[in-house]
């Protein structure tokens, strides 16, 4: 669907770098790829999920399986040399996108945001946390957040908190203040909520986290893709990030980590390439960023990573936020008319972009079905937070969340599958 109107972003030359979005679907999906009896326009909008990848990362891809395909810090041949150059440059142009001054050091690359969780959790929480020691959370974390830290907690001993959220979906500033206390150790919380949109005041947590001795750990997710980010302006210690929201490929992610913090961390997976010296009783370990990166690193969805960023830039990230605030706000506004739609989450400047709700008298998981035959490809189910759901008491939601790709049409498409939902259920 073409834009019709002006945009923060130039959506239909977007439109245009992401071949997807021009086929259609509804056909039969036993056989990936074949699409010849697909019929119905696709209207995507799961980019909380997953987004789509432009032409320009998956040419920066098969530009080094073509080009320079090998294997890095290994060979002194030219290709490991061309490919162990262009792997380290990615770590470093992470860095630069997220405002990480110490550079690569500061940047290991993880399987997704969940690893890099797991790699803080097993790397430091093992070793540092006691029984007398508390890691606080928030009510709307991610299960990459709650269950690792929570599994860790109960290995060590220590006391699990959680932040609770108001009616609106907004952290309670004052609990945090109550639960952040001398036995905190670390404070997790997730940037921006992947249910409810929230948009959560992390440098202030970073401050009360400080403020005690503790350190904080933000889950950049959702937040590194659609809007511009600083780690150091936060004062995170920790930020994770994947870069498949984001127009890179899957099986990449990024871990920062303050170094001094960094330094000071065990690995947390142990192989080739992370090792400098090893005898038969003992091991000493690569310089950073590479302690962490056991093994064959993922070398191609790294450079597509870097690509990734190089596309966003050249949009720019305040416009990126500011079309993806547009269109959730127009669908917070359509939605809101309908008086059998229960909306998740805060409305205005403290939202992100995406909308999760449920139509009365119908499973997320049915209205999934049914917008899907119209296609529009939309989340439904607990979105990795079954216990913020408890609290919402809902056993599932619909989430529909945006990108830089997205129109308003797309929003009324959402909108008239909605009609049809109605129908089919009155």
């Amino acid at each position: 669907m073409e834009a019709k109107e002006s945009y923060p972003v130039n959506v239909g030359a977007i439109r245009s770098d992401f071949p997807i979005l021009e086929r259609n679907v509804g056909g039969d999906t036993s056989t990936p790829g074949e699409h010849d009896d697909d019929t119905t326009p696709l209207v995507y909008l799961d980019n909380a999920a997953t987004s789509h990848t432009p032409k320009q990362v998956v040419d920066s891809i098969v530009e080094y399986y073509h080009g320079y395909n090998s294997n890095v810090h290994r060979g002194i041949h030219h290709l490991s040399q061309e490919a162990s150059i262009a792997y380290e440059d990615a770590h470093d142009r992470v860095a630069e996108f997220i405002g990480a001054s110490g550079g690569r050091e500061e940047v290991a690359f993880t399987k997704n945001t969940t690893e890099a969780m797991n790699t803080v959790a097993y790397a430091w929480g093992l070793n540092e946390l006691s029984p007398d020691d508390s890691v606080v959370l928030t009510e709307m974390e991610h299960h990459a957040s709650l269950v690792t830290w929570q599994q860790i907690a109960k290995k060590v001993g220590a006391e699990v908190r959680y932040i609770r959220i108001d009616e609106d979906g907004r952290l309670d500033m004052e609990h945090a203040k109550e639960l952040i206390d001398d036995s905190t150790k670390m404070v997790s919380v997730v940037h921006i909520s992947n249910t409810l949109g929230t948009i959560n005041p992390v440098s202030d947590l970073a401050d009360m986290a400080h403020d005690v001795g503790a350190y904080i750990f933000v889950d950049g997710a959702q937040s590194a893709p659609t809007r511009p980010v600083d780690v150091e302006t936060i004062d995170a210690d920790f930020f994770a990030f994947s870069g498949h929201k984001m127009c890179g490929p899957t099986g990449i992610g990024a871990l920062y980590g303050k170094r001094d913090i960094l330094d000071e961390m065990q690995p947390y997976h142990y192989g080739g390439s992370m090792i400098r010296r090893v005898t038969f009783d003992d091991a000493t370990w690569e310089d950073l960023p590479w302690k962490f990166e056991a093994g064959t690193p993922p070398i191609a969805q790294g450079i597509g990573f870097a690509a990734a960023i190089d596309y966003l830039d050249d949009i720019g990230m305040e416009n990126v936020q500011a079309h993806e605030e547009l269109l959730a706000e127009y669908a917070y506004d359509r939605l809101s008319e309908f008086d059998d739609i229960e909306i998740y989450g805060p409305p205005g400047d403290d939202r992100g972009g995406l909308v999760s709700f449920n139509l009365d008298g119908v499973h997320a998981h049915d209205l999934s079905s049914i917008l899907n035959e119209q296609g529009v490809a939309i989340r439904a189910g607990d979105h990795c937070t079954q216990p913020l759901h408890d609290k919402l008491g809902a056993a599932a939601s619909t989430r529909a969340s945006f990108y830089i790709y997205n129109t308003k049409d797309e929003v009324d498409a959402l909108v008239e599958g909605l009609d049809i939902a109605r129908e089919l259920f009155a």
